[in-house]
């Protein structure tokens, strides 16, 4: 595996799981698979379907029996028939997990009485997951009318009621409305802003880059490579590429250009200059001053970063949704 980059100290790791290994007779569906999350922290597992995601969290939630490796949850070690860690763990499913001829605030109750809650206590939180998801004011209907992002977020809230520590989220977009899954992102934002670590599995690369601080790109059940977006991105050497539009002594502008440091490369053509440059936010004021004084009057200015989309086909040899 690739670790891109280094990272300063972590605080100590809600999750630690090491060389995590899982076969179903002759197929290795999860092979060494490693890492650790921070308190506030969201963690991104990315790739395909088939790619080992599943197998992973099931083990990580005590929820499958590993063939080897360890897993330690806020300090305590995960294992099947032993509780203690899994009440520090929230896991949310690919597949609902409700009962549709249940209200939502039913549902909730339910769950809650299954992780040992009641009385005033589990009214409250009911009350307050309510709130989180959104589901308020539909809260006494029964699920079997709720749309499928309805589901999905009480899917969620179920997961939090109990306060754990480590939230696990497999895959909780599928098959929701562009205007649900929005929702579920921001829920997700808001949870990781508020202190939790998070687990989250995706295929879509628009998810990892938008919610997680550190992304692991697993294929094949195993991970190829892990870090944040940009150290993850400088693992294959592409640069961003900045179009400006402009209009002057565009080609005086562009030789001036091409001297900056991070600069590589620097084009005029008709109505702008093109950059191919390193960290383009960083530099792109110096890139405005200096375009200024050479001549050129810059009207727009358009960047595009690598993404990993283009890492995951670097590392793996095919498209994220092959």
């Amino acid at each position: 595996m690739i670790r891109a980059g280094t990272m300063g100290p972590m605080p100590e790791p809600v999750l630690d799981c090491q060389d995590l290994r899982k076969r179903f007779g002759d197929r290795v569906a999860v092979d060494g698979v490693g890492f650790s999350i921070a308190p506030s922290e969201t963690f991104g597992l990315l790739g395909p379907n088939g790619a080992g995601k599943t197998t992973t969290i099931s083990m990580i939630c005590g929820l499958l029996v590993r063939d080897g490796g360890t897993v330690t949850v806020a300090g305590r070690a995960v294992d099947i028939g032993q509780p203690e860690a899994k009440r520090a763990i929230g896991y949310v499913p690919q597949e609902l997990a409700i009962y549709p001829e249940l209200t939502a605030r039913e549902n909730l109750r339910f769950f809650g009485e299954l992780y040992g809650m009641g009385g005033p206590v589990l009214r409250t939180r009911v009350g307050e997951i309510l709130e989180v998801i959104d589901l308020g004011d539909r809260a006494d209907e029964a699920t079997d009318k709720f749309s499928g992002g309805m589901k999905r977020r009480l899917n969620i809230g179920i997961g939090l009621l109990h306060r754990p520590q480590l939230l696990v989220l497999d895959e909780p977009t599928v098959g929701v409305d562009p205007q649900s899954r929005n929702a579920i992102l921001s829920s997700v934002e808001q949870l990781s802003d508020q202190g939790m670590a998070i687990l989250y599995t995706t295929h879509y690369m628009e998810e990892a880059e938008r919610l997680c601080d550190r992304v692991a790109i697993i294929d094949h059940g195993q991970i190829k490579a892990e870090g944040t977006r940009r150290e993850l991105v400088s693992l294959i050497g592409q640069r961003d590429r900045v179009s400006l539009a402009a209009d002057g002594d565009l080609p005086a502008a562009a030789a001036a250009l091409a001297s900056l440091e991070g600069v590589e490369e620097a084009t005029p053509r008709d109505g702008g200059i093109d950059l191919l440059v390193v960290e383009a936010r960083s530099i792109l004021p110096r890139v405005l001053e200096t375009s200024a004084v050479a001549g050129a009057s810059v009207k727009r200015v358009e960047i595009v970063e690598p993404d990993l989309e283009a890492v995951f086909l670097h590392l793996t040899g095919r498209a994220l949704r092959d």
